[in-house]
């Protein structure tokens, strides 16, 4: 007998898995708790030596609590480049898409988590993760760092265990790592930021831990990736000269529960 039906099933151990990469419906036929993983799109990286991409919102809830009925469940897309990532929804779970990176002097834009400052010598801010607040958090900030002459790099975009780096002169900053989370069955790790792009010779930013793309390197930039499909994580900064950069990977939606006898409160 089906408890619920959507999405891709799987089994794991006690658990049965609903797998979302799509948007699509969950339909519950008896009433319990579940866990669910939501994951925001990631954003884009943007163009003209930009500040990776911030990582899709990471929301993870052990015990949600479902009755007989038909939920929607949005699975966000990644953003092109200079787009900020698409929200996924499941119920009254909302995980933010990520910030899109700045551009060249440009500030990083809020998100799930943020997208990093672009190159540049004048003061700009990076994006500011966890935007919309939840608790626990949902994401971090993308990176930032010093200005002045030769400080050209664009930072890292947020993912959703940690900021951003900074960029460094003409090196990139790193995206920040993801979280690792084993719903599915097996850890898998979400929602890391994607590379802030390297002016001339410098050295690009590594992508995220958890579908981070890496930034472009040089003039006019080359190398740049997108963040990884449904993983939520930021795309790569493009490169000089307009460069495009990667866009965010889509979100994904996790639902699981355990078989077992009706009795246990968790099966639904």
């Amino acid at each position: 007998m089906a408890y619920a039906t959507g999405g891709t099933l799987t089994t794991s151990g006690l658990y049965r898995i609903h797998t979302f990469t799509t948007s699509s419906t969950f339909t519950v036929t008896r009433s319990g708790n579940v866990q669910v993983l939501v994951i925001g799109g990631g954003g884009g990286g943007s163009n003209n030596v930009s500040g990776g991409g911030g990582a899709g919102g990471y929301r993870y809830n052990a015990s949600f609590a479902v009755t007989a009925q038909a939920y929607s469940v949005t699975v966000g897309g990644g953003g092109p480049a200079q787009t900020n990532g698409q929200d996924s929804v499941f119920s009254t779970i909302t995980a933010t898409g990520g910030g899109k990176g700045g551009i060249f002097d440009d500030n990083g834009s809020n998100g799930g988590s943020g997208g990093g400052r672009g190159g540049g010598e004048n003061a700009k801010n990076p994006g500011s993760g966890n935007t919309p607040s939840t608790s626990p958090s949902q994401g971090n900030n993308g990176g930032g760092g010093a200005v002045g002459v030769g400080q050209l790099g664009g930072a890292g975009g947020g993912g959703s265990s940690a900021v951003g780096a900074d960029r460094s002169g003409s090196n990139g900053g790193k995206g920040g790592d993801g979280t690792a989370n084993s719903i599915s069955g097996s850890p898998v790790t979400y929602a890391g930021g994607g590379g802030g792009s390297a002016w001339s010779t410098g050295t690009r930013g590594a992508g995220g831990a958890g579908g981070g793309g890496q930034g472009a390197q040089g003039d006019p930039g080359s190398g740049q990736a997108a963040g990884t499909a449904n993983t939520g994580g930021g795309g790569g900064g493009g490169g000089y000269n307009y460069t495009t950069g990667g866009a965010g990977g889509s979100g994904i939606v996790i639902i699981r529960y355990v078989l077992g006898k009706r009795s246990q409160s968790v099966i639904i």
